[in-house]
């Protein structure tokens, strides 16, 4: 009986406490300094308003006031960090090579129209910019906006590289970096702890069972963001009749594992920023924000903007 009682009084009295450091975090750890806080993001500069990850889709972004933008990077032949979302070169310039076997000079101009990845049967038609530019064009042009950069590929140099673009622009509080894979995060860190983390998918999961097991408001996180899909888009990706009953069913158990509102919550109040990924309606916009998510992620700056505008959404300060 006593042990049942000693039991019952120690589940009860971890219970109360996660629940009460859940909700109010900043009586255990210290808020995060945030640097900027971004609502409007633009994936790959607005990849469905111009070609993606050019200067382009870049000025046209900022130019709206996009409060940050996310790119991705890969290194050349001839070790040029540029801004491409693929290894191969495949499906934006119709040419069978890696852009790790081609000098920067030799590398061939986008096609003139590229599918849009998160908008179904939707392709963007660029203008005269086709060009893939270079990680510092895009230090040069915005030398005041945040950049999110993707690591595309396992590289010790390219890492390398970024970092010492990053510090040579004074960029270390402006920039924001890593990747799904844990490897190349841990490598980014290692390289320049002092340039903010993306949570790694691997991460991402563990953050998931601290959450539901009560353990999170008791473990320090080194991240400073979380990136996460909103699953249920798969259903407006593909078309819903094609979906099988367990891929409709998959769907639905990630959609409600990881759309929590108390989670989103929890993180912000830590000083982790959470960016919803890649929503381009206004009924997503409208869920992520319900949820309490920092900022939304789009390929349609124009369409995020109107809906913050419209929505009263205050741009941070």
């Amino acid at each position: 009986m006593c042990a049942a009682v000693y039991v019952l009084s120690t589940v009860t009295g971890y219970v109360l406490t996660s629940a009460l450091l859940l909700k109010c975090p900043n009586l255990l750890y210290r808020k995060k300094r945030e640097s900027f806080v971004s609502r409007h993001i633009s994936h790959r500069g607005g990849a469905g308003e111009n070609l993606e990850n050019t200067m382009a889709a870049f000025k046209h972004a900022v130019n709206l006031g996009t409060d940050m933008l996310e790119l991705d990077c890969h290194l050349t032949k001839d070790e040029q960090i540029v801004v491409l979302h693929d290894d191969s070169l495949q499906r934006v310039s119709g040419i069978n090579a890696h852009i790790s076997d081609i000098s920067y000079a030799e590398l061939p101009p986008y096609l003139c129209k590229l599918g849009v990845t998160f908008q179904r049967e939707y392709f963007c038609e660029g203008g005269e910019d086709k060009r893939i530019p270079l990680l510092r064009d895009v230090f040069d042009a915005f030398p005041n906006t945040p950049v999110n950069i993707d690591i595309k590929v396992n590289n010790d140099m390219l890492i390398k590289k970024v970092s010492e673009l990053v510090v040579k622009y004074d960029r270390e509080h402006l920039t924001v970096w890593g990747n799904s894979s844990n490897q190349i995060v841990k490598k980014c860190y290692k390289e320049n702890p002092r340039i903010p983390l993306l949570f790694s998918l691997p991460r991402v999961l563990q953050l998931l069972g601290l959450f539901y097991t009560g353990l999170l408001p008791f473990v320090p996180l080194k991240e400073q963001f979380l990136e996460i899909p909103m699953p249920s888009i798969i259903t407006k990706l593909k078309d819903p009749n094609r979906l099988s009953r367990s891929q409709r069913f998959i769907t639905w158990l990630a959609d409600t594992l990881l759309m929590r509102k108390a989670l989103f919550e929890h993180l912000t109040a830590r000083g982790i920023q959470v960016y919803v990924w890649v929503l381009n309606d206004e009924e997503d916009f409208q869920r992520a924000f319900d949820l309490g998510a920092t900022g939304v992620m789009t390929d349609f700056p124009t369409r995020l903007k109107v809906f913050l505008d419209r929505n009263g959404i205050s741009k941070p300060q």
